[in-house]
């Protein structure tokens, strides 16, 4: 018998081995590196998060208006995207019960299906666009997130009633196309990224089904991104993909191949090709994009593009930018990165990921999580989105959970050859041993508040095997101790693999460097931020009389790292970090004032309370002609 752990959804998909209704047995060309854990419990700020998220956003949609567009009456639509909202909530909601499985939850995704399911028309099709519409504008593009809801559901439930409305859409989907001229990358905007994003779905219902027809028009899709007409997201993986094609006369429209959030959805779905066929040109070509945006796009708190494109805004990150990093931009960005890390076990995925989830996105949620925002500045203020297509939301308020949901069953994950920690939060996390014993991890830390995680060990009989635990990349000066006897020789971006005979009571601790760092950019004018631990901080209006535009110099030593001091959290606005730090203000005097204190806190906590107020990542350094 086989052992099977499936985990679909927009966020991820791990495959051993999948059972399909037919009873046949796909097998993957590839396996990944990292499993999910089986279930996990966090406590602390990120549990508060996690749960303010479900009462305040999820269980708070309206699911029935979500479920209107798709009725028979009103299917009218021409161009715009309300059939994208049901499948984006849906996949939030489904991640949200893996983490905690509440009845509520359970309930809500119950009624979700139903009515969607109940608006399927005979050929198969569940959208919103009018007849002689079909295949234009965001249509494709919405026919996947159906897809990728039911696909999740299935997951959770079995319902053999969710698969069969998937493999009915996709059917639908395949028919209209050659009905038409077979061609999907000429289908609405973008290169046809958005249309063919499509990929990530079809490969998953491969999985489940088995039917070739599936695999061959995932591979078809692939084949029409290198045609003139398509994106060249494979033969282009090495050029910047700020670059990839000239900039079109209209900025939203067929022409334009620098779209960040589709790319990076395509990218998604060749992954999951790769785990069918091995191909590794599909492997190559995602990492390279992916290092390729790393370098030239990701900025400091880890997201970017511009009014929705890429633009090589890692260069640019300290001046003021337009409509600056789409929360579905972060979003997507992490989820493509938490794809490789469980693909390839590689530590740089998990370094990117963290600073992505406890600045752009936690910094892009509402204090208790009923909004999510659809653009965040580094210097500037939060405001919310605007309404799109009548729904009530907008596409980053849909996805947004999805992005927070993504990382607890990441955080400790099983292996071949034992367990990996990734990240860092208190709680305890259920696995699986290589011999099958249940196994549970249990970290005791405030993290990353401070740099302190203490792993504590329970299992039923000891077992040989590895625990590794990420030294993250930041961290200069690292210690890690195994029942009082400490490793040597940890390299920061790696993972401390330490293998021996494991039992219940065996303790981990591990210190990391939580040093503020100062952080310098620029190259008209030089900006500085400082950085503590995964977490950028930020100055504030709400803690200080010092105006954001004053220059203030970061007083650090020689190798850039600054004192901070811890202040108690007295704004009841639930702040992550507050610290305080000591600069030197420009006096405009022969002789500069002494140094001042100015309070910081987290990027995401910035701007972020119930008193409305600005803040500043980016801090100008004043220019002098010596070149010091």
């Amino acid at each position: 018998m086989y052992r099977s752990k499936v985990l679909f959804g927009a966020i991820w998909c791990w495959l051993c081995f999948s059972f399909n209704s037919f009873g046949q047995v796909v097998k993957p060309a590839i396996t990944d590196a990292l499993s999910p854990a089986e279930s996990v419990h966090l406590n602390g700020f990120l549990a508060t998060k996690l749960s303010e998220d479900i009462d305040n956003r999820l269980l708070a949609q309206d699911v029935d208006r979500l479920i209107a567009p798709f009725k028979l009456e009103n299917r009218t639509e021409t161009t715009l995207w309300q059939s994208e909202f049901w499948g984006k909530w849906f996949t939030s909601l489904a991640l949200a019960y893996k983490y905690n499985p509440d009845p509520r939850l359970k309930a809500t995704m119950n009624h979700a299906v139903a009515g969607l399911l109940a608006t399927q028309t005979s050929d198969g099709y569940i959208g919103n666009y009018a007849a002689e519409h079909r295949l234009e504008g965001w249509d494709i593009w919405g026919r996947k997130y159906c897809m990728l809801g039911l696909l999740a559901y299935y997951d959770l439930t079995k319902d053999k009633k969710s698969l069969t409305a998937a493999s009915r859409i996709a059917d639908n989907l395949i028919d209209d196309l050659n009905k038409k001229d077979g061609i999907i990358v000429t289908k609405g905007n973008y290169r046809g990224m958005a249309a063919s994003s499509v990929l990530e779905p079809i490969c998953l219902l491969y999985n489940h089904t088995g039917n070739k027809k599936y695999l061959d028009f995932a591979q078809e899709i692939v084949r029409q991104w290198e045609t003139p007409e398509g994106p060249h997201l494979i033969s282009k993986a090495n050029i910047n993909v700020a670059q990839r094609f000239p900039k079109p006369k209209n900025w939203y429209s067929p022409e334009q191949g620098q779209k960040a959030y589709e790319m990076m959805s395509c990218y998604e779905g060749l992954l999951e090709l790769y785990r069918i066929t091995g191909n590794e040109t599909y492997k190559h070509a995602v990492e390279d994009t992916w290092a390729n945006i790393k370098r030239t796009e990701i900025d400091i708190v880890g997201s970017g593009a511009s009014t929705e494109m890429w633009f090589g805004g890692k260069a640019l990150e300290n001046t003021p930018i337009n409509h600056f990093q789409e929360t579905c931009v972060t979003i997507t960005w992490l989820k493509l990165t938490q794809q490789l890390l469980r693909l390839t076990g590689e530590a740089k995925y998990a370094d990117e990921a963290e600073r992505t989830y406890y600045n752009a996105l936690l910094g892009s949620m509402s204090q208790h999580g009923a909004e999510w925002a659809k653009y965040t500045p580094l210097n500037g203020e939060r405001l919310p989105g605007s309404e799109q297509c009548g729904m009530g939301l907008n596409c980053c308020i849909a996805s947004g959970p999805r992005g927070l949901f993504a990382i607890p069953l990441f955080m400790a994950m099983e292996t071949a050859g034992g367990l990996q920690v990734n990240y860092f939060a208190d709680g305890s996390y259920k696995l699986t041993s290589p011999k099958g014993q249940a196994v549970t991890l249990t970290q005791h830390t405030d993290y990353p508040k401070t740099g302190v995680v203490n792993i504590d060990i329970n299992l039923p009989k000891p077992e040989d095997m590895t625990i590794s635990t990420r030294i993250p990349a930041w961290s200069a000066k690292s210690k890690l101790i195994v029942n009082g006897t400490e490793i040597n020789g940890l390299q920061p971006g790696s993972y401390a693999k330490i293998k021996r005979t494991w039992k219940t009571g065996d303790k981990i601790t591990l210190e990391v460097d939580m040093r503020g760092r100062v952080v310098q950019t620029g190259t008209s004018f030089q900006s500085a931020a400082i950085v503590r631990g995964p977490l950028v901080l930020a100055r504030d209006t709400r803690f200080e009389s010092t105006a954001l535009t004053a220059v203030l110099r970061p007083v650090a030593d020689k190798n850039g790292y600054i004192d901070l001091t811890n202040l108690p959290d007295n704004t009841n606005d639930d702040i992550l970090l507050l610290c305080k730090a000591r600069f030197i203000p420009e006096s405009y005097t022969e002789v500069p004032k002494g140094p001042v204190d100015i309070t910081l806190c987290d990027y995401a906590s910035a701007g972020n309370g119930t008193q409305h107020s600005f803040y500043a990542v980016w801090w100008p350094q004043l220019f002098h002609p010596d070149g010091n």
